[in-house]
């Protein structure tokens, strides 16, 4: 059972537990999934929608049915010859009072068993702070708060304790002592007398309370991106290790799961050593796992942005990534550079602003910087300044000058991190340190250039093993750790939060893991991807949608039309902007939606219309504004330029909303609904395309739930919408043949039909798939260039695979996704003699010489078997 041949991932919560899963296993085992793939299913925060704030990693989730209904899932899965892969988070907990190790904390802190559990800098500059763990939980300043009587001494549960709001917070035994039965009454907030005590109380205690707002400022807690509620781990102690990972290791043991997907690996001090201890620790407990429970090696995959040419290490120990790089490989190969130019240049013109990405990437990374990550920027600065004062030759380095100079570096990284260590960066970090530097030049001051060097050189550029052992190779070892950990959160807020955000070419291609600057991708680098993919890591992750990703799989399916119809696009979109130009209002000063707001918001509109969704629906345009208002929302908020999450500026998200709506009403929404038909027939190609790439490319293909049928989701929460799992289970029971199933196209029942049979293929060819070649085919004839081909062959046994792409000229506007033959004509394709047999269509074939038209047979993807 290891590899899985294929993942179909869940999230569960209070809305969707375990034993609701076990519903569902029966469809997944008819579809042809090997494995079921679940969000974090240890205690998370009461209420927790997606998992990843565990505050309890003892336990199995109770919201979501606990450790019994995982064992009613598992034995449903073991009937059926299925296993179960989890999401397990390594890098952060939930914080709060839910959180026993972090109230510990809270009370004896530094002497808490638990403190040296949490990444939290003891020695702030801050004497206020030093010593404390600061709590940045206040709704208002710490003043206001105490005035107001939202701070009280409590007697709760046999102990003192101070309530906060609803929350209650522990007290230092030391601080309590003295304290008597009149405690409340002399503590009480509202005289100035008692209000007196209760601050000097306040200030006795571990932690310094302070308002939400100073986090980003003051914070001395390493966090998950800038959320102040989810708090790093120093993982790579193996007291932490061990205790965090326990119950997961004891599942593992006892067969109830079959590998782990480690979410934020770059999050981590040392992401190698992690891995290579987790597979390690895995290894080790095969042998215990029961009689019914696979032996093979336990499945491990991690969560990893990688940049382009960017290699997954291999010494790792892994089987792969989660999957964003494929997500962005199939989704530019169906994109036709063709379109670049014009898109480009209608971008520029309406919005006036000629930055690439990649000069909007600089400004959201240096943004971002001051906005959200001064507290990061400061911890990382100041373990850069002790390697500078540890070594004779640097001590008269200033700290103002290092946090310049860091700062030019930051905002100039172009990937996620390093990993360099004892002996330095590699070959492939060494040529990111040099852009990084390359890019620094540029922007920093002339009297700092030297520095810049001096540092880039500590953080890797030579072995620490060349150091002698001491203070100097102690406090880079601790810079370089800083620095890496520091680099991903700043990349992913300012690339995927920001930047993708503001620059609005065209979405499609606005993803995580995706490059937005790069449009479309060849044939020729395709396949070389997936050669050696298949040579490198053949069982990694397959994914074209996540419960992270910002659009739905077949809206950016259906959004990468636009490339080709370009021109058509340009015209309708002057259009527009001139017919709804009344609709416009000024809000706070300037005219809103901005014109790079509109034409983002133009893209969405046509991207996510729902297939059913009429112009004159009045409640289902009533559902659809609600959702794109909710999306367009969090939109301007992440974009940062006339609002944000820390200080919205409702007039103009409001002005925006009513933008919206005007345009879902009349003319507007019917003009809304052709262009959004216009596109629909090649979008859906372009989707059976990406589903049949993922599902026969070397990987092993994960489908997110719901993603069986057409998926125009948008980003969370909607992307996290509930399933109708009955529909897709009575679909499925009728079993239509893709030819019957294209003349219904609208309702998904074709996508299902495509991935239910070609994952009963991977059921019953599983070598074939999980370790068979790859080698391209290459078309001939006038629809050449319309063509993306293949082979896999392992001991003899073949798959030929073929998809159209670029079918704008042939399917806009056309009622079905479906290619007439003689638009293939004179297109030929030369496939391996022998005698083949359709998968997806009836026919069979000799081999040779072929036409493309025979092995679409009306469709627009093709797969074929030897016989």
């Amino acid at each position: 059972m290891s590899p899985p041949r294929s993942l179909a991932r869940l999230q569960f919560h209070s809305g969707f537990t375990l034993d609701a899963a076990v519903g569902v296993v029966d469809y997944y085992a008819r579809l042809g999934v090997s494995h079921l793939y679940a969000s974090p299913i240890l205690r998370a925060r009461t209420g927790s929608t997606h998992g990843y704030d565990v505050v309890d990693c003892h336990e199995v989730n109770p919201e979501i049915g606990g450790e019994d209904a995982l064992r009613r899932l598992v034995s449903a899965l073991r009937e059926r010859g299925m296993g179960l892969v989890v999401d397990i988070v390594p890098n952060h907990m939930g914080v709060g009072p839910e959180n026993a190790w972090w109230m510990d904390v809270l009370r004896h802190g530094r002497e808490s068993r638990y403190a040296g559990y949490f990444d939290i800098d003891w020695q702030s500059p801050d004497p206020l702070i030093r010593g404390r763990l600061l709590l940045p939980i206040l709704g208002a300043g710490y003043d206001a708060t105490l005035r107001e009587g939202h701070l009280r001494l409590v007697h709760r549960r046999g102990e003192w304790m101070l309530r906060l709001y609803d929350d209650h917070l522990p007290l230092s035994p030391a601080s309590t002592r003295e304290l008597g039965d009149d405690a409340v009454a002399s503590h009480d907030p509202s005289s100035d007398e008692g209000r007196a005590r209760l601050h000097g109380l306040i200030e006795k205690q571990h932690y310094r309370l302070a308002f939400w707002k100073l986090a980003s400022d003051m914070v001395n807690y390493r966090r998950f991106f800038d959320i102040n509620e989810l708090a790093g781990l120093r993982i790579e102690r193996t007291a932490v290790f061990e205790d965090t990972h326990a119950t997961i290791f004891r599942l593992y043991a006892e067969g109830l799961i079959d590998g782990v997907r480690c979410d934020h690996v770059d999050g981590l001090s040392d992401p190698r050593s992690y891995c290579r201890r987790l597979r390690h620790r895995l290894e080790r407990l095969r042998t215990r796992r029961p009689p019914g429970a696979p032996r093979d090696a336990a499945y491990l995959v991690v969560e990893k942005i990688l940049a382009e040419d960017e290699p997954l290490r291999t010494d790792w120990r892994t089987d792969g990534t989660t999957g964003y790089e494929f997500m962005d490989q199939v989704s530019a190969v169906l994109h036709d550079d063709a379109g670049e130019g014009p898109l480009t240049g209608l971008w520029r013109e309406l919005t006036g602003d000629s930055a690439d990405f990649a000069t909007q990437a600089v400004r959201a990374r240096r943004q971002i910087l001051v906005d959200s990550f001064e507290a990061e920027l400061d911890r990382t600065a100041r373990a850069l300044f002790a390697a500078a004062r540890a070594d004779l030759a640097s001590r008269d380095v200033s700290l103002a000058a290092i946090r310049r100079v860091l700062v030019e570096l930051l905002v100039h990284f172009p990937v996620y991190r390093t990993y360099a260590g004892g002996l330095g960066r590699d070959a492939f970090d060494e040529s990111i340190f040099a852009r990084a530097v390359e890019g620094a030049l540029r922007t920093v001051r002339g009297e700092d250039v030297d520095l810049l060097h001096l540092v880039a050189r500590w953080l890797g550029g030579e072995p620490l093993r060349s150091l002698p052992p001491g203070p100097v190779r102690r406090a880079r070892e601790r810079a370089i750790a800083v620095f890496q950990q520091a680099t991903s959160p700043v990349a992913a807020k300012a690339v995927e939060d920001t930047a993708g955000y503001r620059y609005g070419r065209l979405l499609s291609r606005n993803e995580v893991g995706v490059d937005a600057a790069r449009l479309a991708l060849s044939p020729d680098a395709f396949h070389r991807l997936c050669a050696e993919r298949a040579a490198t890591f053949p069982h990694t992750l397959l994914a074209t949608a996540t419960h992270d990703h910002k659009r739905g799989e077949d809206l950016r399916a259906r959004l990468a039309v636009l490339s080709e119809e370009a021109p058509r696009w340009v015209v309708t979109v002057q259009r527009w902007r001139e017919r709804h130009a009344v609709f416009r209002q000024r809000a706070e000063g300037r005219m809103a939606p901005s014109a790079a707001d509109e034409l983002m918001l133009y893209q969405m509109l046509v991207g996510a219309w729902p297939l059913d969704l009429a112009a004159d629906d009045d409640e289902g345009l009533e559902r659809f504004a609600t959702r794109i208002a909710a999306w367009q929302r969090k939109a301007l908020r992440e974009a940062k330029r006339w609002t944000r999450w820390t200080s919205p500026n409702e007039p103009y998200e409001d002005a925006c909303e009513d933008f919206l709506r005007s345009m879902l009403s009349g003319e507007s929404a019917v003009e809304l609904r052709a262009f959004a038909e216009y596109i629909a027939a090649p979008g859906a190609a372009n989707g059976l395309a990406q589903t049949v790439l993922r599902l026969t490319t070397p990987g092993v293909p994960d489908l997110y739930q719901g993603t069986d049928g057409w998926d125009f989701s948008l980003v969370d929460p909607d992307n996290r919408r509930p399933v109708d799992f009955g529909r897709r289970s009575e679909s499925l029971a009728r079993g239509l043949s893709l030819a019957e199933a294209v003349v219904t196209w609208r309702d998904g029942t074709v996508k299902q039909a495509v991935i239910r049979e070609l994952l009963c293929l991977r059921k019953a060819h599983p070598e074939l798939f999980a370790r068979g070649d790859y080698r391209p085919l290459v078309a001939e004839g006038p629809g050449a260039e319309r063509v993306l081909a293949f082979v896999r062959e392992h001991r003899g046994k073949k798959l030929l695979v073929a998809v159209g792409r670029h079918l704008a000229p042939w399917l806009a506007g056309e009622a079905v996704p479906s290619v007439p033959a003689e638009r293939w004509a004179g297109t030929t394709l030369r496939v391996p003699e022998g005698e083949w047999k359709g998968v997806l269509s009836d026919g069979v074939s000799a081999g040779g010489k072929v036409d493309v038209a025979d092995l679409f047979a009306g469709m627009t993807v093709a797969a074929w078997t030897s016989v």
